[in-house]
């Protein structure tokens, strides 16, 4: 499993466009940010991508 999700592996993830895509890293780097994580501009944590989709039953690399 990646450790870090691009936009190219969000998009595919869950089948949206990159400007989507771009909406879900930036609201989910907000909130990490708010409980003190750092985070890199353009790329979500995949442990916390998952867990807030539910996807933790899932295999990421079935899927990127």
């Amino acid at each position: 499993m990646k450790p870090i999700y691009d936009v190219k592996d969000v998009m595919k993830i869950l089948c949206v466009g990159e400007t989507y895509a771009y909406k879900v890293i930036k609201t989910l780097n907000k909130e990490l940010e708010e409980s003190g994580y750092l985070t890199v501009r353009g790329r979500v944590n995949a442990k916390y991508f998952n867990e807030r989709y539910m996807f933790d039953n899932v295999d990421s690399k079935e899927v990127v």
